[in-house]
């Protein structure tokens, strides 16, 4: 499957088969450019906050009034903007070649991208103009603009126009290939998004119905107890949002990097499955320590937490024997020859492979949050930042740079330049990320709050953060300088590199057990997604029951 050439108004791949349209290429463009613009100012201000823990406060140079309205543009631009259009843009273009068919509605194409600029351009006023420094969870009772909840609005609603226009091409796929199993790029790429269509269920009321609203003086005040538990019903599955895109590099294309193959069709399929039904009964581990929710469904969550666990452990040992299947067959030998074996000099691939490394570790501290004990110790303090940036910051970010590695030449048409630096950038991010998770983690396991200002505080100079806070600067410095080098590579082949000499192809990876070695049963997507929106009822039905008639007695507060 190869890269673009412009034939009769079509982009076209492979042996001249039109499903890369022109106009349906140039939303998915804008959306990894506009996702690739918030990483960079995302990934800035968190150059400011790393900073700010060695007492440097660099907020007054940059107009901003505060530490928090730093950390509410580092949240919102990397958590939503970056990760949504990443993945907005991405999955379109496997939907794309999974199908080998154009999306079925270049309308809901370009509706998803002028809806994650229109919320963008909403969010980032609001935020700038100091109207919504509320932090990435803008709980209640402190209010933001009703532009900041307006430009949630348009960019969750991106996602799901992405989506529904996936489920379009699959009914078409479906139509023209009765009977046949759905291709597996294809299905991972729409169960992502049907996950998310369900997680994202309690963001969308917790906003449309009660802070928008209230935002606007339609209501006086708001339950928040009953608001963080919708905020959190999305809170984490959005994380397994994150993932997904990266686990469908890691499944479907990593293995074709690196020489290897995946071993089996319908146990990748079975784990997307797993995500599907299993993310979002989960949100109540945020809550441990909230009062007025019942032990007895804290307990529930503490369960389906660890279930969720279980697709992740699925995923190791399946990437890895793909890894090590493809190290072999470059000629690794002995116990663990092969990890030498790997192509660690093609910066797609060993930005993944460190992307997993770094993800193993906070795969490990994920548990330590799921316990409903040793939570105790880590709730709202440093180690959980620590953690997520081991997670997101790595497993997501850097997987998505190392996708970016071959996804922009195969849409510029233009070489890879700076392949050196590529390699350093990967290499600095891991090791800048290890830096700074060790700081924030020891910091946190003694006591270290997250979302505070450590550098304003009274007790900056406390000896036993010392070290952990310059760790965290340290670190941070390092991976702003890994970022750097990504937007040089980036930049550099787009405006300075030459065309592509031969075509850039897809990854994908073969399968040694295939489709038809899979249940059928699996391809029932609707029977699987009913399913995971009845263990979504059975896990926040009695909570929300338990809250109602709310008490809304919260007026809107502004503290920054």
């Amino acid at each position: 499957m190869s890269s673009i050439a412009r034939t009769a108004g079509a982009e076209r791949i492979g042996a001249g088969e039109a499903i890369y349209l022109a106009e349906q290429l140039w939303p998915i463009r804008g959306q990894l450019y506009l996702g690739l613009i918030g990483l960079a100012l995302g990934g800035y201000m968190g150059l400011l906050q790393a900073l700010e823990r060695i007492g440097v406060n660099l907020y007054p140079a940059h107009f901003l009034k505060s530490y928090y309205q730093g950390l509410t543009l580092h949240g919102v631009l990397l958590a939503f903007l970056f990760t949504f259009a990443f993945s907005n843009s991405f999955l379109s273009l496997t939907t794309i070649r999974g199908f080998q068919r154009p999306l079925a509605s270049t309308w809901l194409a370009h509706g998803a991208f002028w809806t994650m600029l229109t919320g963008t351009v909403l969010a980032a006023f609001a935020i700038l103009t100091n109207q919504a420094t509320v932090l990435f969870t803008f709980y209640a009772p402190l209010k933001a603009s009703s532009l900041f909840y307006l430009g949630a609005v348009f960019l969750v609603l991106s996602t799901w126009l992405t989506s529904a226009n996936q489920l379009l091409t699959l009914r078409a796929w479906r139509r023209e290939h009765p009977g046949e199993p759905i291709p597996l790029l294809g299905f991972v790429s729409v169960v992502t998004y049907l996950m998310w269509d369900l997680a994202s269920v309690g963001v969308a009321i917790l906003v449309v119905v009660f802070l928008l609203p209230w935002s606007l003086g339609i209501l006086s005040s708001v339950d928040p107890q009953f608001d963080r538990v919708l905020f959190w019903f999305t809170g984490h599955p959005i994380v397994y949002f994150w993932l997904l895109p990266a686990y469908v590099s890691w499944y479907l294309m990593i293995p074709a990097q690196v020489g290897g193959r995946l071993f089996s069709d319908g146990l990748t399929r079975f784990v997307f499955l797993l995500f599907l039904i299993l993310s979002t009964p989960t949100g109540l581990h945020h809550q441990y320590t909230d009062p007025g929710l019942p032990t007895v469904m804290k307990t529930v969550h503490l369960f389906t937490t660890f279930a969720v666990v279980y697709p992740s452990f699925i995923t190791a040992f399946t990437v890895m024997a793909a890894l090590e299947s493809g190290g072999r067959a470059r000629g690794g030998r002995g116990l663990l020859g092969w990890i030498r074996a790997l192509p660690w000099k093609d910066p797609s691939a060993t930005a993944q492979l460190l992307a997993m490394l770094v993800f193993t570790l906070g795969g490990a501290t994920g548990i330590v949050n799921a316990s409903y004990s040793v939570n105790l110790v880590v709730h709202n303090t440093a180690f959980v930042p620590g953690h997520f940036h081991m997670t997101v910051g790595t497993a997501v970010a850097l997987t998505a740079m190392g996708i970016c590695y071959w996804l922009i030449p195969f849409l510029s048409g233009r070489e890879l330049w700076g392949r050196r630096l590529a390699l350093a950038q990967a290499w600095l991010w891991a090791i800048g990320m290890l830096i700074f998770a060790r700081g924030q983690i020891a910091g946190g396991l003694s006591g270290m709050p997250r979302r505070t200002a450590i550098g304003d505080a009274a007790y900056l100079n406390l000896f036993h953060w010392s070290l952990d806070n310059w760790l965290t600067a340290i670190g941070g410095v390092v991976m702003t300088t890994s970022g750097l080098l990504f937007f040089v590579v980036v930049i550099g082949t787009l405006f300075f590199s030459r065309p592509l000499a031969r075509p850039v192809e897809i990854p994908l990876a073969e399968v040694t057990h295939g489709a038809r070695e899979s249940w059928p049963l699996f391809d029932r997507l609707s029977l699987w997604f009913l399913i995971a929106v009845g263990l979504a009822v059975v896990a926040y039905g009695p909570v929300i029951l338990g809250y109602l008639p709310l008490n809304s007695v919260s007026p809107p507060i502004k503290v920054y």
